[in-house]
């Protein structure tokens, strides 16, 4: 791409490029479609599938060993911080309740010191379960409460952590995001704005795009995934996560991609900025497809859904003028030292 075009970083959760989740699975398919970075999630290094907050040294040891041999860099920690229940009260789902405050001194600090050792500066996470059937503003102060320590927390590791919008959450959409944000008011405190989160909701492509602007002075980066409006259209409210199935490529859905990042163009070189004075490499785009399925705490693509899912995000980002790198030649021969 053109020089004079803004930049971004390509990234993807790379678990679900893996039939098996294996490291080595999730680390050839990368390199074979042509990216550098990785959010980790789920991964088996040889003890069985564990997320990210449950490995153990030598399994990290042997994870940094092999993206090394593979020429790949963790873009974020892929963490389910946040995704716990803010009160102890049964409401029918499977969400679990871990009183705050020993949460923030094991759970938080476990993600800081993964990320320190993962060398990335971006943990991803979310802004907890209100009851099920409540109105999510009713829960926004102890919210903002507990993500300002949160933000304290990463801050004083220099790390900055991402709130992803999704749903059921008590950030389920972009106006409430961008509340939470604006009362913690915390340097280290960014929003992700991810379209099938919210399209999977009922919202349709305009709202969707308001809810964007809604969060658009507070993102610091983008997860890539659409989703065909269905019946659901209309239908807010509590979502059943497993039951979503029409998660499509950036360029099959409703275009809402084409509308985001046309006026996210225009905020790159800015936020670029912004985020390298933090120590983060720049604006990441990372890709979560979920095109052969998804749920509450992951989703699938296969190898080749992971390189058909990139493939549709790169005809956007051309389309609109936007630069980005995938491995060529040059990075091979560096590679093998010629």
């Amino acid at each position: 791409m053109a020089d004079n075009n803004p930049q971004v970083i390509l990234s993807g959760f790379a678990d679900e490029a893996a039939n098996h989740k294996t490291a080595i699975e999730q680390f050839s398919a990368f390199a074979a479609i042509g990216l550098q970075y990785y959010s980790v999630r789920f991964i088996d290094v040889g003890k069985g599938i564990k997320n990210v907050m449950q490995l153990t040294k030598p399994e990290i040891a042997k994870i940094r060993h092999l993206e090394a041999e593979y020429g790949l860099n963790v873009s974020s920690l892929g963490s389910p911080i946040g995704k716990v229940k803010l009160l102890d009260v049964e409401d029918k789902t499977q969400n679990k309740y871990i009183p705050f405050r020993r949460y923030l001194s094991k759970d938080v600090r476990r993600a800081c010191d993964l990320a320190h050792a993962f060398e990335t500066k971006l943990i991803r996470g979310f802004s907890f379960y209100h009851p099920r059937g409540e109105d999510p503003w009713d829960y926004v102060s102890q919210t903002v409460d507990q993500l300002g320590e949160i933000a304290e927390a990463c801050h004083r590791s220099d790390l900055t952590f991402g709130l992803e919008v999704e749903a059921n959450l008590v950030g389920q959409n972009g106006c409430l995001l961008r509340e939470i944000q604006r009362q913690v008011n915390h340097p280290a405190l960014l929003l992700i704005y991810d379209a099938a989160n919210l399209l999977g909701q009922g919202y349709t492509t305009a709202e969707s795009y308001e809810h964007y602007l809604a969060m658009k002075t507070g993102i610091g980066w983008l997860h890539i995934k659409d989703y065909v409006e269905s019946a659901r259209s209309g239908r807010k409210g509590y979502v059943d996560e497993g039951a979503l199935t029409q998660f499509v490529p950036a360029d099959e859905g409703q275009g809402i991609h084409e509308l985001v990042l046309r006026d996210f163009r225009q905020s790159i070189r800015k936020l670029d900025r912004k985020l390298k004075r933090r120590g983060i490499a720049g604006v990441f785009l990372d890709l979560e497809p979920h095109v052969k399925g998804g749920g509450q705490f992951g989703g699938f693509s296969g190898p080749d859904g992971m390189g058909v899912a990139l493939r549709g995000l790169c005809r956007v980002l051309d389309y609109l003028s936007i630069g980005y790198h995938l491995r060529d030649f040059n990075d091979v021969l560096a590679s093998r030292g010629d």
